[in-house]
């Protein structure tokens, strides 16, 4: 019977001795890089290793080492582009120290990411990197320090865990970019976000993320210091698919009373309040002023180009690697760790608000 095309045997330890003509034990030494080995046999075995095309056996090495050469990463929704860049920061930075990285997708659900820390601490990764659904209910993260591998955490802060966090300071961003719009004009400003609560959003409420809660934070502290009262009747949480989105977006803009100004909590809800702008048949800044967190290249080739609040979430994936790489491999840090910086930048997407009294047009 013909095995042309059927999975080729892989190439074992013994098979590089042979063709080395060395013993089992010199090879494993000599390509495990470990104990007593000449190297006349060292460079016989790694050039049978390369002629077999020889693999090493990752498991049986973790197993041997107590190392896997791999973090895991878990992050919220990696079809948002603020974690698809803060995941490229993450791997660069691995594959130059030799590190693998497993990326599991939670899609922002507690139950989700209790199980991906489960899978990766079976699959015995070196360490995780996690930006948590929740910063209150973390008693899974409690179980990786117990299970002796580091953690590092992303984007978020969590209570009550003794962890390296790498973040924005979202409470000043989010103040000085309010500062902004109510300076334009706006008192009238909504805030809509993925974050999922089974309420309405009323001022003080506990959230699950520390990054929502330093954005309304920070919003809250702007109104304030102005004298105005914080519109919560305008913030809108539970922002899922696109579809949600416009949905929210078409009842910002409609009723008495409408929003003036939006602000967008990341890219992907960006994408679908820009869209339901335009099926409405209004226009940016002229109709409603707009504002979003993460800057994109595509914020910049719309018309008119979109005010954003940069964030050098790269840069944080990267520290974040180097910061739990650090930690595997025992070594102290001599610094602390970077700050963190968003800046607003101003382009054409914020403007006057529309005079009161003046209808807002309506697709036809």
């Amino acid at each position: 019977m013909s095995t042309e095309g059927s999975r080729r045997r892989d190439v074992t330890v013994a098979d590089v001795a042979k063709a080395a003509k060395v013993s089992k034990a010199q090879a494993a030494r000599a390509l495990g890089n470990y104990g007593a080995v000449s190297d006349d046999v060292r460079e016989r075995v790694l050039a049978a290793a390369e002629e077999l095309e020889y693999r090493p056996n990752e498991l049986a090495r973790s197993m041997n080492t107590g190392k896997s050469n791999t973090i895991g990463v878990v992050v919220g929704d990696i079809e948002n582009p603020h974690f698809g860049l803060a995941t490229r920061g993450i791997t660069d930075t691995a594959k130059k120290s030799g590190f693998n990285v497993i990326l599991i997708n939670t899609d922002e659900e507690r139950a989700a990411e209790v199980d991906a820390v489960r899978v990766l601490l079976d699959k015995r990764v070196d360490g995780l990197i996690v930006a948590p659904a929740s910063s209150v209910d973390t008693s899974h993260l409690q179980q990786v320090g117990e299970s002796g591998r580091p953690l590092v955490l992303l984007d978020r802060a969590a209570e009550g865990l003794d962890a390296e966090t790498f973040a924005v300071d979202m409470g000043g961003i989010s103040y000085e970019s309010t500062k902004h719009l109510i300076r334009a004009g706006h008192q009238r400003i909504a805030f809509v976000s993925t974050l999922t609560s089974d309420h309405p959003y009323t001022e003080g409420m506990k959230l699950g993320s520390s990054q929502i809660s330093d954005r309304l934070e920070g919003i809250r502290r702007a109104f304030e210091e102005e004298g105005l009262t914080f519109p919560t009747d305008l913030v809108r949480l539970n922002a899922g698919d696109g579809e949600s989105v416009k949905r929210i977006t078409r009842g910002l803009l409609t009723g008495p009373d409408p929003a003036t100004a939006i602000i967008a909590s990341d890219g992907l809800i960006a994408l679908g309040v820009v869209e339901a702008i335009q099926e409405a048949g209004l226009a940016i800044p002229r109709d409603v002023s707009f504002l979003m967190y993460d800057d994109f290249a595509w914020t910049r080739l719309t018309t008119p180009p979109l005010t954003v609040i940069a964030q050098p979430v790269y840069d944080m994936g990267a520290a974040a690697a180097a910061a739990l790489i650090r930690q595997i491999e025992g070594r102290k840090t001599a610094t602390p760790s970077p700050a963190f910086v968003a800046r607003l930048i101003h382009r054409g997407s914020v403007g006057a608000p529309r005079k009161a009294g003046t209808p807002i047009p309506t697709a036809g």
